[in-house]
């Protein structure tokens, strides 16, 4: 029987239940004879000791089993949001997900974060509501909420007795009429069967119907149980395999795959985490990967019965762990591209706050190890500001600034403390503008000469830039092609936005080159001179960018998030006037019964303010459902952010930090 393979997630709200559902899929295909605790930290993916410690996952971590003639690579994912980038990175490589809900809890905040992410990224999904021995436990009630919050194709798996005590249990039951409704909705064929014969399709068509539609992510099959006593759990392995798309891959075309997760060795090497789509990848193969020059794979592990093994070669669908890369990154694609679209699931951190050494000697060591967290999560952007002798990072929350402490202090050694949260702006365009440098100006040092445009763009946009120039005007001697100047100056372009007229990141742009020369030594009169250099082109374009940037002006913006307030009732009066003292003015609340609910726009930096004032207000009983909902103008003085570069817009500074640069080079 040919072997198929499934990259399978564990998705979560923290505390829901998944890395100990984990253990119990390990248990229940014979992978470990005992199973671990989240609380005792002995569990097989929560390796970290603060993982341990803290009894939440940080890391994602990558564990194999087999579902008859499926091979399934599960990865457990953070279910906390402080740490939604490692959960982003995960789902860029999954085949389906199994999102885990708490029978006691319901669905929660992160829950209905991570279902959008999967609906958004078309990832098949299957639901388990966990924790049905715990007393509280209601299945029918999480099933009504998951169809009223998550989706209305929701397709109850089971029948459930004895909820709320060790006791539970959950037995698998036949299609009902509300399954056919769901899937007639898509399954025209099933609606015109029930027409002609008057009576139901036949189970097995309808499980047909059920595997089809889930496998294209239309509907969600709910299994539930309990991961802690193991009930519910063989129906749930059973789904996984038959409804969840494996597949067998094909390990003779080229090899094409992705790079979720770095991590560093025992020796300090760099171990790169890679999902495979197609081809065959063996131990010492030359491979692409990023934009620099190919690199061998020295060794390579394929995840098998539990752990990674090491093999020779690693084929289409599988997960492998490849050392020798040294110069890969997060994102990379191994050799060919993937194939499947890159797009954020998830906002990129809105938050950054400044890392002090307890010892100030230990500055450069802080500095190596923040390098290497960086490898591994390239969103917490690490921003060195040598001018003041300032670290900082890019944060989600308070919670992922404590457990980058702890690791700073016992993988590196290195004692930090953390100056104030602050809000991560942006810069916008206010108006179009333009600027060029000539060749020989007394303005223009370079041997080079660029005209630029920077257009607004939509919000939301990013920046994009535009060649319209004629090609006979392109130094193709240095560059090639007209495409691979493209790259380059695209490349340029963004690594100036990164610091706009007020030191924050200038993005929703387009950029246009205007005008391009080149100097050369046989040219004619007007552009003969000393050769024209790549280095000309990347020094010269900050110097132009930042006056067109000038003359457009920019507008700073804060990060806005989306919050849902879900309070008791009788709190409304206490609530208001808090948000009211943030500066947020809430929509209308809607009440419904014991509990309302009410919608707000609050500046991100705000967030956590109002989640403890909440919890002070309602007793513990308030949620805050937090959502990016992008940025919009500050009010009164715009930020300024302390350039870690010299400005361009001030040429005797700029030119004296490109001599310093050459000098110390």
């Amino acid at each position: 029987m040919l072997q198929r393979t499934l990259n399978l997630g564990i998705l979560a709200h923290v505390d829901a239940g998944k890395t100990t559902l984990t253990e119990r899929l390990l248990y229940a295909a014979g992978v470990i004879n005992e199973i671990g605790s989240v609380d005792a930290g002995t569990t097989q993916t929560d390796s970290l000791a603060l993982e341990q410690q803290r009894g939440i996952t940080i890391k994602s971590a990558v564990v194999s089993f087999e579902i008859d003639d499926v091979t399934v690579n599960l990865i457990d994912t953070p279910g906390h949001p402080d740490f939604i980038a490692e959960v982003e990175r995960v789902l860029s490589v999954l085949d389906g997900a199994v999102l885990v809900i708490s029978a006691v809890e319901g669905v929660q905040p992160q829950t209905r974060i991570l279902m959008r992410a999967l609906q958004r990224l078309r990832i098949p999904t299957l639901l388990f509501v966990n924790k049905l021995d715990r007393r509280g436990a209601d299945f029918q009630g999480v099933l009504a909420e998951i169809r009223e919050r998550l989706t209305p194709a929701a397709i109850g798996m089971a029948s459930v007795s004895a909820e709320g005590t060790a006791a539970a249990v959950s037995v698998p039951r036949m299609l009902g009429d509300a399954a056919v409704d769901v899937l007639a909705e898509r399954d025209e064929e099933l609606i015109a069967a029930y027409l002609e014969n008057e009576r139901p399709a036949s189970a097995q068509r309808l499980r047909a119907a059920l595997a089809a539609q889930t496998r294209q992510a239309f509907v969600h099959p709910v299994f539930s149980g309990s991961a802690r006593t193991g009930a519910g759990v063989q129906p749930l392995m059973s789904g996984i395999a038959e409804l969840l798309p494996a597949q067998a891959g094909d390990p003779s075309s080229p090899v094409s795959g992705t790079v979720f997760k770095i991590e560093r060795g025992p020796a300090g090497e760099k171990v790169a985490y890679a999902r495979i789509f197609s081809g065959t990848l063996h131990t010492r193969d030359r491979v692409q990967h990023g934009r620099g020059d190919a690199e061998k794979v020295t060794a390579l592990a394929v995840f098998d019965h539990g752990g990674a093994v090491q093999r020779q070669a690693v084929s289409a669908g599988e997960i492998a762990k490849l050392w020798g890369l040294a110069a890969v990154q997060i994102g990379d694609d191994i050799g060919g591209a993937s194939g499947r679209p890159v797009r954020r699931a998830f906002p990129p951190p809105m938050l950054e706050s400044v890392v002090d050494p307890i010892e100030p000697e230990e500055r450069h060591r802080l500095r190596v190890a923040l390098a290497q967290l960086d490898e591994q999560d390239p969103l917490i952007t690490v921003r060195q500001d040598d001018t003041r002798q300032e670290i900082s990072v890019s944060l989600y929350g308070e919670v992922q600034k404590e457990v980058i402490q702890a690791t700073l202090a016992d993988d590196y050694g290195v004692g930090v403390g953390f100056r104030e949260t602050t809000p991560i702006y942006i810069e916008r365009p206010h108006a179009p503008g333009e600027a060029l440098e000539i060749l020989h100006a007394e303005t223009n040092p370079f041997n080079a000469a660029i005209g630029l445009r920077v257009d607004v763009a939509a919000a939301g946009s990013g920046v994009a830039f535009r060649l319209a120039v004629d090609t006979r005007t392109i130094p193709l001697y240095v560059y090639k092609t007209r495409d691979r100047f493209a790259e380059s100056m695209a490349e340029y372009v963004r690594e100036t936005l990164e610091e706009g007229l007020f030191g924050w990141r200038v993005t929703d742009c387009t950029v246009t080159m205007t005008e391009c020369s080149y100097s050369i030594a046989d040219g004619p009169p007007s552009r003969r001179g000393p050769t024209s250099t790549a280095a000309d082109f990347r020094k010269l374009t900050p110097l132009v960018l930042m006056h067109a940037l000038d003359r457009a002006g920019t507008v700073v913006c804060e990060p806005i998030a989306r919050v849902s307030l879900e309070i008791p009732s009788g709190t409304i009066g206490a609530v208001l006037p808090v948000l009211a003292r943030l500066d947020v003015t809430p929509e209308t609340p809607s009440i419904d019964g014991e509990f309302a609910v009410v919608e707000a726009a609050v500046p991100s930096a705000r967030v956590y303010e109002l989640e403890r004032e909440l919890a002070r207000l309602t007793g513990g009983e308030g949620v805050v459902e937090s959502t990016f909902g992008g940025y919009q103008p500050v009010s009164g003085e715009p930020p300024v952010r302390t350039r870690t570069t010299a400005n361009p817009l001030n040429l005797a500074e700029y030119l004296a930090a490109l001599a310093g640069r050459a000098h110390s080079g």
